[in-house]
């Protein structure tokens, strides 16, 4: 996946993002309503991969006076989101891959639907980087049977490549993350139109960035042929996760970190 490429199709789609991106709109709404299953008073929250910051008013009220820090790659994205929301916030443009913080200085890391726009492993260990001790990582994602309509009639090389709920949870232990909990649901879409969905991906600047994706113009039968086996329909496999960061186990020189306990009193 080409991250530069990602980044010009959301810097071209910022101002149509908004009324096309209804899916992540609804993931996120559900991503939040897990939250109040845990118990966290984050000081600090970085919404990774924030987009417009949709969802950066319902953290805020929901954390009264946690700081928020926007975090996106397209600055475009950005701008919509500062102009939208009147709310003292920061804004930073930058890559989840190379976070332009101190370790340990978040408390909590929220990213809805942004982690399949970059190395998910390099992101999930930047994560760890960040966070606190103890403190909670929350994430929603796509899964590989995402859009397996559209793959089937284009081919593999044109619809973008997700990873697997289980290489996620993988990930996050090797990154030092405590007990991840992964749960995938999957939410087919109809559309009156098989272009309706290829315009929807359009204008939310979610198009193929594969490194291997086909550089050629496509024709109109071309078009005409992958709308016709679609079907109209598509489908999305969602992946949430959430983590705790755990202690370190070393320290910056690869020392181990061993904790001795005093025996109880007898």
């Amino acid at each position: 996946m080409q991250v530069r490429v990602a980044r010009r199709r959301f810097e071209r789609a910022a101002r149509t993002y908004p009324d096309a991106a209804r899916l992540e709109q609804e993931v996120g709404s559900r991503l939040l309503e897990r939250l109040d299953y845990v118990k966290i008073a984050p000081r600090r929250i970085l919404d990774a991969g924030s987009g417009p910051a949709r969802e950066s008013r319902e953290l805020r009220s929901r954390y009264k006076g946690a700081e928020i820090v926007a975090l996106d790659f397209s600055a475009a994205m950005l701008a919509a989101g500062r102009s939208r929301w009147f709310e003292k916030k920061k804004f930073v443009c930058a890559d989840l891959a190379h976070l332009p913080f101190a370790a340990g200085s978040v408390d909590l890391v929220w990213s809805n639907m942004a982690l399949h726009w970059t190395d998910p492993k390099t992101a999930i260990e930047e994560f760890a980087r960040v966070l606190a001790p103890e403190g909670l990582l929350m994430f929603s994602t796509l899964g590989p049977d995402t859009l397996k309509e559209l793959r089937a009639a284009a081919g593999e090389e044109r619809v973008h490549r997700f990873v697997d709920m289980h290489d996620l949870g993988d990930l996050l232990v090797a990154a030092g993350f405590a007990a991840p909990v992964m749960e995938m649901e999957v939410l087919a879409l109809t559309y009156a139109r098989g272009e309706q969905l290829l315009e929807d991906l359009r204008a939310s600047g979610q198009t193929n960035a594969r490194a291997d994706r086909p550089r050629g113009m496509a024709g109109k039968g071309f078009l005409e042929n992958i709308l016709s086996k679609m079907q109209n329909q598509a489908t999305f496999e969602v992946v949430y996760g959430h983590a705790w960061k755990g202690a370190p186990r070393k320290l910056a020189d690869g020392r181990a970190i061993v904790q001795f306990r005093s025996p109880s009193a007898s």
